[in-house]
């Protein structure tokens, strides 16, 4: 016949209710769900750091592209200045690289929409 576990013997704990066992579950389950929130937390951080010089070079890029882009409409209309007159040359060169911008952003508007 089993005997149950006597208060006395070394290496048994003593009973204890089960609202209290139930109430250690939780507590202990919702320390493991903070600690993984917090290394989930860490290396998502690990991560951004990681493109912080990327991405700073990338807008670099972009802003360097972009004065590059303002030189070459400048050029183009100051090479049309010298065929055509300064206020036409300004006119075209406006329409073809407005209408540059406006192509691209166009292209880039339904390619937005088709991937929603």
């Amino acid at each position: 016949m089993l005997r149950p576990p006597h208060d006395d013997q070394p290496g048994h704990p003593p009973d204890q209710p089960v609202g209290e066992l139930i109430g250690r579950v939780l507590e202990d389950g919702r320390a493991y769900a903070i600690a993984e929130l917090n290394v989930v937390k860490a290396m998502a951080e690990e991560r951004v750091s990681a493109f912080k010089l990327p991405a700073i070079a990338f807008i670099a890029a972009l802003l360097v592209s972009q004065a590059a882009i303002i030189v070459l409409a400048l050029g183009i209309t100051m090479a049309l200045a010298a065929l055509i007159g300064p206020l036409l040359a300004g006119i075209v060169g406006f329409v073809v690289f407005s209408g540059l911008a406006c192509g691209l952003g166009w292209w880039a508007f339904t390619k937005a929409r088709e991937a929603l």
